[in-house]
């Protein structure tokens, strides 16, 4: 959606390692924000993104407006999946349909061969691997690592709203979610256990508010209770100050991501 750092450029690169030819859309899409959220002041910043792109092997920038994407009269697909209403879809219910009705339309315009999406919203990499397998697109989505800020802060263009204060806090973030990795490594340990400590932690820091705090089974994205077993998916989403910022980690077995 425009204003890209470094964890944008690191899926153009991969890309650039996978492919013959890269495209990379920037585009603001409206219909993935709910009147109360931060369409109108969402940073846009072209020419800055441009020069940046100018140092990877881009053979084309697709920059649409509203008219081209969304004429008069379009209807919004009637796509959806049973992954839609759970943890970002539950605070953010019209998320995922306006998600999945612009990357269905540039999969149409484009027709790549791969796609590349970052973990850092994790949920929304498993909604579009599902959509391309049940519409049948020929397309190979290509899951890309959490990069990070010098903090353990997940890479946002949403990062921009943060005061100098409130950016020395986030590191609480990251440090919450480590502590319930280390908790894993140490062995055997109950979801109850895990959600407590990364909810300890993060409301050691009042500035910080949790929307929610998930221990997941990793494939279905259903919460796990009791002991854990296979792999899950760890995720929150907080509020410091006015922004909302989400992260997360895997775990599988003895693997460990984040």
């Amino acid at each position: 959606m425009g204003a890209l750092h470094e964890g944008h450029l690191s899926l153009v690169a991969k890309s650039n390692k996978t492919c013959k030819n890269s495209v990379v859309s920037i585009y603001l899409n409206p219909t993935q924000f709910a009147q109360s959220e931060d369409l109108d002041s969402y940073p846009q910043k072209l020419q800055v993104d441009l020069n940046k792109l100018s140092e990877y092997d881009v053979d084309c920038v697709f920059t649409p407006n509203n008219s081209e994407m969304y004429p008069e009269g379009f209807k919004t697909n009637n796509y959806s999946n049973n992954l839609f209403n759970i943890l970002e879809g539950k605070s953010r219910p019209e998320f995922f349909k306006g998600v999945t009705t612009i990357v269905a339309k540039l999969f149409d315009i484009v027709e790549p061969t791969h796609t590349f999406f970052g973990e850092k919203d994790f949920q929304q990499l498993c909604i579009i691997n599902k959509m391309v397998k049940d519409l049948n697109y020929p397309v190979q989505v290509v899951p890309c690592p959490i990069i990070r800020e010098k903090n353990g802060l997940a890479m946002s263009s949403r990062n921009t709203y943060l005061t100098e204060s409130e950016h020395l806090v986030s590191s609480t973030i990251f440090k919450a979610l480590d502590s319930g990795k280390k908790l894993l490594k140490d062995g055997k340990i109950t979801a109850k256990k895990l959600r407590c400590e990364i909810i300890q932690i993060i409301n050691s820091e009042t500035a910080i508010r949790i929307d929610y705090v998930s221990v997941a089974n990793s494939d279905t994205l259903e919460e796990v209770e009791g002991e854990l077993k296979g792999g899950i998916l760890v995720s929150i989403a907080v509020f410091l100050g006015r922004t909302r910022l989400i992260d997360n980690f895997t775990y599988s077995l003895s693997e460990l991501h984040i």
